[in-house]
């Protein structure tokens, strides 16, 4: 499989509440690409855990992605995105970080949430 998606936060949380949709989008999204997080994503996801036995299903669940770490370049990028449409779009640092590890690492990035990121230029976004 050459294809790679980068995922972003809100189609695990759905996954993980148990939605059956989702949970049949992401499946079918796995059969024809890689899937790939950043780890701005898990850091969103392991704030989410309430106790020790979701954090270790979180850990379970999070194997059968591939974990983008942060580069520099992200960073840089980032903060550029945040200049930008900080101000005028309501960016976050979470999506900002989220964003520019897909610019960087030129991946489709796959979201519920396309409207956090359509002012993004070059962004190649899709929804599950």
């Amino acid at each position: 499989m050459d294809r790679t998606v980068l995922v972003d936060s809100d189609v695990l949380v759905d996954v993980a509440r148990g939605h059956a949709e989702s949970i049949r989008q992401l499946a079918q999204l796995e059969e024809t690409a890689a899937l790939a997080i950043s780890v701005v994503t898990e850091m969103e996801l392991v704030v989410g855990c309430r106790n020790k036995d979701e954090l270790s299903g979180l850990h379970h669940f999070l194997r059968r992605f591939v974990r983008i770490p942060l580069k520099p370049e992200v960073g840089v990028s980032a903060v550029k995105l945040l200049e930008q449409y900080r101000l005028s779009q309501g960016l976050l640092i979470p999506d900002a970080l989220i964003a520019a590890t897909a610019l960087v690492e030129d991946l489709p990035l796959v979201t519920r949430n396309a409207r956090h990121y359509r002012h993004v230029p070059g962004l190649r976004v899709t929804t599950p």
